[in-house]
């Protein structure tokens, strides 16, 4: 038979770190999966080209939820994945004194209640600043991700597993079958037949469901930069986020060794929803690649932190990102989990926080359909 029509227990489409880590999940438990990915590798997309943060929480001053889920998977994910935490950093949150959506004492009081720890940062610190401009700046517990070394390590545990790896595979469609099983077509016409299938395609979740006639998830889409710069020497071994509102992040970027700048105004270059056209986010990158606009983020940044006037800037990753609609008022990032979505034992994932995975596996550990799968624990 030929491998790539034969029968499993899961299939999970998209090959990022969700996607990876819900297939070693399920292996572990005893299932056979196919992962499937429309690209070249492991952590291609999305799981690469993003601020490489490990999120404690302090991100979300406005979402207590998704600032709690972060503190409490923080240590786990960070005693999980140890040797590819970049932790030879101080990280500090600076709270502007105007247009900012949450003041200093909210800052505070938001920590304590998610029971992360902060402490004012000293004075060789808050004279990196524009004094005119931050009204507050504080020390927090907060580290980065090197998605190389990541994606080394999911290949390790994919190596000793039951999974089958697709590379340069694109789910078309998933069609139910007359026994509940579910069929999953590609665009090369292969066929994978299981129990269960996992939607993890990020951006491409909407465009699976609707060539499979299935009702679309309200999202959007935007196309983001991350800058890539060699920092000023004061920055080395310090990441900086100004919070909340319409301001800057810049932080190591481990798999690159230099450090990424973010701007919450001109990281977005372009937005739509699903309903605004057809084409594939991914494709529709492809063929509008904007020009940086690392010009225009340094230029505002350095209002703040006027070292950031000396950063070099090396590269820009380009990338979509996709968030929930209903999160767009409060800047959540709760985690995506539709079990039986417009098919039996059709399930779509999405998560805007690697270190969030955590959820998502006891999600699935509570509702898999496979038996084997069924009550497994991490």
């Amino acid at each position: 038979m030929n491998l790539r029509s034969r029968d499993y227990d899961a299939i999970v489409i998209g090959a990022g770190f969700y996607g990876a880590s819900i297939a070693v999940y399920l292996s572990d438990a005893g299932a056979r999966v196919a992962l499937l990915d429309r690209g070249p590798d492991l952590l291609t997309r999305a799981s690469y080209a993003n601020q490489a943060r490990v999120h404690n929480g302090y991100h979300y001053p406005r979402s207590f939820l998704t600032g709690l889920r972060a503190s409490v998977n923080f240590p786990r994910f960070v005693a999980d994945f140890q040797d590819c935490i970049h932790d030879s950093f101080e990280q500090v949150y600076a709270i502007p004194h105007s247009n900012t959506k949450v003041s200093a004492h909210q800052f505070r009081s938001f920590c304590r209640r998610i029971g992360v720890w902060m402490a004012p940062a000293p004075p060789s610190i808050m004279r990196l600043f524009e004094p005119l401009m931050i009204d507050a700046a504080f020390l927090v517990r907060e580290f980065a991700f090197d998605a190389g070394r990541l994606r080394e390590r999911l290949r390790e545990l994919l190596a000793g597993s039951n999974v089958d790896l697709f590379f340069n595979c694109q789910a078309d469609r998933v069609v139910g079958r007359d026994d509940q099983s579910l069929e999953v077509q590609t665009t090369d016409g292969a066929t994978f037949q299981a129990a269960e299938a996992y939607n993890c395609a990020y951006s491409e979740i909407n465009g699976l469901l609707r060539r499979s006639g299935l009702p679309m998830l309200p999202m959007k889409h935007e196309v983001a930069e991350i800058a890539l710069i060699e920092p000023p020497r004061e920055l080395a071994k310090l990441g900086v986020t100004v919070v909340d509102g319409p301001f800057f992040s810049t932080m190591p970027f481990p798999a690159r060794k230099l450090h990424s700048l973010t701007h919450v105004r001109y990281t977005p270059s372009e937005s739509w929803s699903d309903l605004d056209h057809n084409a594939s986010p991914l494709d529709y990158l492809a063929q509008r690649l904007p020009q940086s606009r690392f010009p225009f983020m340094r230029k505002d940044a350095e209002r703040f932190l006027p070292c950031l006037r000396k950063a070099r800037h090396v590269d820009s990753l380009f990338e979509v990102k996709t968030v929930l609609l209903q999160n767009e008022v409060d800047d959540g990032r709760p985690i995506l989990f539709r079990r039986n979505y417009g098919l039996p034992n059709l399930s779509v994932v999405m998560g805007a926080k690697i270190d969030n995975i955590y959820d998502v596996l006891t999600a699935i550990g509570a509702a898999s359909a496979t038996p084997r799968v069924k009550h497994a624990t991490q």
